[in-house]
């Protein structure tokens, strides 16, 4: 490749472990650390929990915001990946990933400053009685994930605009492109339950996440096949 441009194999290859250490990092966080810390709406409960385990919460913190500086990674080696199908498309599609990632940046210090209510005393005297301190702490854990989950709209986005590119390329299988607008499509009614259809619990992103799955498997697998040259698909 030509022009500064990462060689296909490479950005597959840095995509695929960006990937891997996404799916390593974000699950620990979102699926162990969370729910074995933080009790919905009890925040005295939970500031007892983070304060016992204080440990467990930083960590918690620092995977997931391992996970959001992967997709920085993911940014820059998707747009390489996919820059023969249509660079300006390319461009965007990185562009609302960046959006994402800074979103997610900015909703993790909620994080932050919830693990120094439930573990700093002098808030407690500031705000009046320790028990205040607890409550603003669970207002900023909730905040984290509202603002985040609000941030999926634009990765869902994200996704949708990958799938086509992926589909376009011709270098990719098109069932894989289908699959990540698929996920895309998930993240997007997730987020969007809240604010349209509120007495729905259903997580519709739990059932389409597979797409990213299977593009990880797929560059694990053939990503150091990837033609230099590729001649992206024309659809009539």
């Amino acid at each position: 490749m030509s022009n500064g441009s990462l060689p296909l194999r490479t950005a597959a290859l840095v995509t695929w472990l960006a990937l891997l250490g996404s799916v390593i990092a974000a699950p620990f966080a979102e699926m162990y650390v969370l729910p074995k810390l933080v009790v919905p709406y009890q925040a005295a409960e939970t500031a007892r929990n983070i304060a016992a385990h204080e440990g467990l919460f930083t960590a918690g913190i620092f995977a997931y915001f391992v996970t959001f500086i992967l997709d920085l990674v993911l940014t820059w080696s998707l747009y390489h990946l996919l820059k023969p199908v249509n660079k300006p498309l390319a461009q965007l599609t990185a562009g609302f990933r960046l959006v994402y990632t800074l979103i997610a940046l900015v909703a993790l210090n909620n994080l932050v400053t919830a693990l120094r209510l439930d573990t700093t005393p002098e808030y407690g005297t500031l705000l009046g009685s320790p028990e205040q301190a607890q409550a603003l702490a669970m207002v900023y854990l909730r905040a984290f994930k509202n603002h985040w989950y609000f941030g999926l709209l634009v990765f869902g986005t994200h996704l949708l605009m990958l799938g086509y590119l992926v589909f376009r390329s011709g270098y990719i299988p098109r069932v894989l492109g289908v699959a990540l607008a698929i996920t895309g499509l998930g993240y997007l009614l997730t987020s969007l339950r809240p604010y349209v259809a509120p007495n729905l619990n259903v997580d519709f992103a739990m059932f389409t996440f597979f797409g990213e799955l299977l593009f990880m498997g797929w560059l694990l697998v053939r990503g150091h096949r990837i033609a230099e040259s590729p001649q992206p698909k024309v659809l009539l």
